[in-house]
């Protein structure tokens, strides 16, 4: 604390601060000599805790980051964990957070009934005090949040966030999770909690509930306020991010300005079966008592991607969206009442992105595209669309950057993404510049392309997802056979008919290595049959 005091006064000395073991920030659990400090950078929460056992106990607090003179980065070299804290970026600039895990700043939401609106604890907030440009988050690990990951609120410039992973809660399996302590303390004051007692009641059991809202339900909000000028300055990107089970915003919510998002990749499996399962017990409840549930309770995963309103623009480039509802909007309401309320549309646009939709049924729908596409299911749909451009001078991006291809990510960013996920020495982590050229890695097959059955006339994609370096190649084979110009990762057939049933696999390859992948394959129906279209392994 003495360090971030130093620093926000304005000391030269302090320009790197290493967090080297775990720390809890809690109000209540920091020492009192801690708490009576001299120009405190921390306090306590605008909000008190209300509901979740630990944090009634620990407190949470503020953490204010706003170093006088700019210039300072926070950092650990073994992923250390920070508890029961927002950082709080203000009237400052060029600050560095990496390699840090963020956890434990969530309880179940009594007061706006699910909507998570009462006690704004992001783990980071930028602008909430004065304007903030240049920061970076690099390499961190966020759990599970009341409000936001990192929510930027106005007069926000150049910020970077980059090779994170947003995680949720685990408490489907892990029945000690902070997301299940909670619910053993709900279960013991159900008389006091209606929200909770509601579900309970109407067919929700504890396990059930643990599940839906294990995942976090706000990723970032770029812009506080509605129609605020300071939102027109935003400035952010966000690349090379792994984020599971996230309901919205992701990422980003964009009100005015400009957001730049290449390589994220979205698995909202989790989430998806939470909606489902939220939908069964919702269609067993009768009818008075469902009613309820849907106009006065906030307890189902919109699932959203990015969200671009009030003019903003975002670009969203070489990503994977998995079991997100609606990868991109351009309005926050709905296109009935969109249609009433052109003013907060946005601009928004996907090129080369990876959608996969596991449908009721089972089957999973996978394209590769453009949202400008023909027919793409990527969005947006709330609103007409607006032809794309940035709000920045010029018109064009002031960087260069290297993007990697979206068949690449799972596997990339499961090795990279994250806090104490990367092993390097301390001086690395206080670099901003690192060599670029990636070092070379054969072809390894990530997922095998799956046996499909279709009816005749129909449309089959077989689709598999490699890594490797330098670039791959493509061939898919029937029955051994090259085909000619089938040379990418998915192979499409079209009006099918008995002549194309057969064995199919494809061979992947670069300059170091050729390997085959799985032959599988593909039974024709006779006409009238029902179509079943598998598209990816899993």
């Amino acid at each position: 604390m003495t360090a971030i005091r130093d620093a926000n006064a304005g000391a030269p000395a302090v320009r790197v601060i290493e967090i080297t073991a775990d720390l809890n920030l809690g109000w209540l659990e920091v020492s009192a000599e801690t708490r009576a400090l001299a120009a405190n950078p921390l306090r306590p929460q605008a909000v008190a805790p209300k509901l979740h056992p630990v944090l009634k106990a620990t407190g949470v607090s503020i953490l204010d980051i706003k170093p006088r003179n700019g210039g300072l980065t926070i950092f650990s070299a073994n992923g250390a964990t920070v508890r029961h804290v927002t950082f709080n970026i203000k009237s400052t600039s060029n600050i560095i957070i990496r390699n840090l895990r963020f956890d434990e700043l969530w309880e179940w939401d009594e007061e706006t009934r699910g909507n998570y609106d009462a006690n704004d604890w992001d783990f980071i907030t930028l602008g909430n005090g004065g304007p903030v440009s240049d920061v970076w988050i690099d390499h961190c690990t966020f759990t599970k949040s009341y409000d936001g990951i990192i929510d930027m609120k106005s007069d926000v410039r150049n910020v970077t966030i980059s090779w994170c992973r947003y995680t949720g809660d685990d408490g489907a399996t892990n029945p000690g999770s902070f997301v299940r302590r909670q619910i053993e303390a709900l279960e013991a004051s159900r008389a006091e909690n209606g929200f909770y007692d509601f579900l309970r009641t109407n067919g929700f059991a504890a396990g059930d509930i643990a599940t839906i809202v294990q995942g976090q339900k706000k990723g970032s909000l770029l812009g506080a306020r509605e129609f605020d000028p300071s939102n027109a300055v935003i400035t952010a990107t966000f690349h090379h991010l792994l984020m599971e089970n996230l309901w919205d915003r992701a990422t980003p919510r964009l009100r005015g300005g400009n957001a730049h998002c290449y390589n994220l990749y979205v698995d909202d499996t989790r989430a998806l079966a939470a909606k489902r399962l939220r939908d069964v017990r919702a269609a067993a409840m009768p009818a008075a008592a469902r009613d309820v549930l849907n106009k006065t309770y906030h307890f189902s995963p919109p699932l959203n991607g990015c969200i671009s309103t009030e003019g903003g623009a975002i670009l969203l480039e070489k990503s994977v969206y998995i079991d997100c509802l609606r990868p991109l909007r351009n309005n926050q309401s709905g296109a009935a009442s969109a249609a009433s309320k052109p003013h907060y549309t946005g601009r928004i646009l996907a090129l080369d992105t990876i959608y996969q939709l596991r449908k009721p049924d089972g089957s999973i729908a996978t394209t590769r595209g453009n949202s400008t596409d023909p027919g793409s299911p990527l969005g947006p749909f709330q609103a007409p669309v607006i032809p794309f451009a940035w709000n920045l001078p010029g018109g064009a991006l002031p960087y260069s950057y290297t993007t990697d291809d979206p068949t690449e990510l799972s596997a990339i960013l499961t090795a990279g993404a994250g806090a104490g996920v990367v092993e390097w020495s301390k001086e690395n982590w206080l670099k901003t510049t690192y060599a670029t050229a990636p070092a070379d890695r054969p072809p390894t097959i990530i997922v095998q392309p799956m046996a499909q059955t279709a009816a005749r006339g129909g449309t089959v994609i077989f689709t598999v997802a490699a890594s490797g370096s330098p670039v791959l190649a493509y061939q898919w084979c029937k029955g051994g056979v090259p085909l000619a110009g089938k040379n990418t990762s998915t192979l499409a057939l079209e009006n099918i008919d008995t002549s194309h049933a057969g064995n199919y696999h494809v061979i992947v390859s670069n300059d170091l290595d050729t390997i085959d992948s799985n032959a599988v394959a593909l039974t024709v129906l006779p006409t009238g049959k029902t179509q079943v279209i598998a598209v990816s392994g899993q």
